[in-house]
């Protein structure tokens, strides 16, 4: 394997992410959970995101490692806490990027990246030099900081954040992140002004703009009401919502027994019934028994 590409620069303490924690990634880790190299969990084709993101042929999805928000009922557990992963170089991402696009997928999905930009950008200069020319979507909680997201610019070309919260009881209570709607919202802004209104090709496959994720919680209805209603106020139908039903118990729960049971078919339709009412056009929803598949995909 090829020397290890640093996380972030040598000569500074990491604060590449909201949480600021300073910490020196060289000799330990940060919140996230990871220390200064490239540490992926899965490298893959994947069919299970919204339908203008994975198409026929796939997403080609690179799962990385560690998370800077650690949810209590994260689904990826093992992963988001780098309990798993192999280390990359910077050159070995690149050429498993250009691998992905041999495969035929639509996009390369970057998922979880925040707390890798500077290599995540070394990685996308180097793959494109390469031959690298399918869409690049940064698929993120949307726990960013907008200096570090100005990195990307002219690099990513669809933005896939999550708007968990837009209050901040549950933001510090789930989230430990009592500043993630403040710091969500800036964020959004700053990846819709870098690739602007949707885009989508002859397949229906997007090609630029903001795909915003929303997982509705249990007995959190009025909350998703909350934010779907500022996503539409302020951007209207520039942006694409995706209202997730496949929220899944799983990890420590005994300190939220609020979260230890999955939503109700009504709490579901209450929330997309009023996105309806409300005017939004632009969306996905699940339908089903979407909530009873596994959306947990095997790491390294």
């Amino acid at each position: 394997m090829k020397e290890q590409q640093s996380a972030v620069d040598k000569k500074e303490y990491c604060t590449i992410c909201p949480r600021q924690c300073k910490a020196d990634r060289i000799t330990t880790t940060g919140i996230c959970s990871v220390g200064n190299e490239l540490r992926i969990g899965r490298i893959a084709p994947h069919l299970w995101e919204e339908p203008c993101i994975s198409g026929e042929n796939g997403s080609g999805t690179i799962f990385f490692a560690g998370c800077n928000l650690k949810c209590v009922y994260c689904q990826n557990e093992k992963l988001s806490r780098a309990r798993v992963g192999q280390l990359y170089s910077v050159e070995e991402l690149a050429e498993e990027m250009i691998k992905l696009q041999n495969q035929g997928v639509h996009n390369i999905n970057l998922v979880t990246p925040t707390h890798y930009i500077p290599s995540v950008v070394q990685t996308l200069r180097l793959a494109k030099e390469k031959g690298l020319s399918i869409p690049v979507v940064y698929n993120t909680s949307g726990y960013e900081k907008v200096e570090s997201l100005r990195l990307l610019e002219g690099l990513v070309d669809v933005y896939m954040p999550d708007f968990k919260y837009i209050s901040s009881e549950p933001a510090e209570k789930y989230s430990r992140a009592k500043d993630y709607p403040e710091v969500v919202k800036k964020a959004i802004e700053e990846m819709y002004r870098q690739v602007s209104d949707p885009v989508f090709d002859e397949e229906g496959m997007m090609k630029r703009g903001v795909l915003i994720r929303h997982l509705v919680l249990p007995g959190m209805a009025d909350e998703s009401k909350a934010v779907i209603s500022y996503i539409y106020e302020t951007f209207g139908h520039k942006v694409y919502i995706s209202i997730m039903n496949q929220y899944t118990p799983v990890g420590s729960l005994e300190n939220f027994p609020e979260l230890q049971h999955r939503i109700t078919e009504q709490e579901y339709d209450e929330v997309v019934d009023y996105a309806i009412e409300l005017g939004v056009e632009n969306g996905f929803i699940q339908e089903g028994e979407t909530s009873d598949e596994s959306f947990i995909p095997e790491f390294l």
